[in-house]
């Protein structure tokens, strides 16, 4: 199925949670903030939320720096 993740295109299985979505992004544990067709998807909800056909998913990260 296709998704839309921080603006690409990206082809994924069929059933990809939120937390699957998340580890091909980024490998921190912390500070990462989802958002799934403009809904916050809260952290416990990850590894349930299941992904669906042209989904928009946005992964953010806190970047540290000044």
């Amino acid at each position: 199925m296709k998704v839309m993740i921080n603006g690409a295109a990206r082809e994924v299985a069929e059933g990809m949670t939120v937390a699957q979505a998340v580890r091909t992004l980024t490998e921190a544990h912390s500070g990462v903030a989802v958002a799934v067709n403009d809904e916050v998807v809260t952290r416990g909800a990850w590894e349930t939320t299941a992904l669906r056909d042209s989904d928009r998913v946005e992964v953010l990260t806190a970047v540290q720096g000044g």
